[in-house]
């Protein structure tokens, strides 16, 4: 999508969403957990949980590639897209990696970053990828889910 880039700035994610990605991580503290959420044109829409098949699930991911696609194919038939990518670090700090900014693939979709590891507490980041560059994207909750 042409603009995206230099139009993600900031993103303000419905409570759910956050609450549901925090549920996630915390479930599986030994393990990234990973996924995509949606959104349509009201905003972000849902969170997708995928399967980490990564052969070292402590320090990397990938998606699971058939519960991906499920996971595309639904969003479309919904009338959605991709909107972010989620993973988490369970003892790493809440910000891309090498391996991380190696393997992505979709510039203009939020990278979303739960930390496990930040002195006991839970810490979320959001990035734009593209190409080498990593920018930090402003996350903040959406306060109206009814707009």
């Amino acid at each position: 999508m042409p603009g995206v880039r230099s139009m993600m700035n900031a993103v303000r994610l419905p409570p759910p969403i956050v609450n549901q990605l925090l549920r996630l991580a915390q479930q599986s503290p030994a393990e990234e957990i990973c996924g995509l959420i949606s959104r349509d044109r009201h905003g972000f829409k849902i969170c997708y949980p995928v399967a980490n098949t990564a052969a070292d699930k402590k320090h990397f991911f990938a998606l699971d590639p058939q519960s991906q696609i499920e996971a595309m194919r639904t969003m479309r038939e919904h009338g959605e897209e991709l909107a972010a990518i989620y993973h988490s670090h369970p003892e790493a700090p809440p910000f891309p990696s090498v391996t991380d900014i190696e393997q992505h693939q979709y510039p203009g979709v939020l990278y979303l970053i739960i930390s496990l590891g930040t002195q006991g507490a839970l810490d979320m980041r959001g990035f734009d990828i593209h190409g080498r560059e990593v920018r930090e994207i402003a996350i903040g909750l959406q306060q109206d889910a009814a707009s």
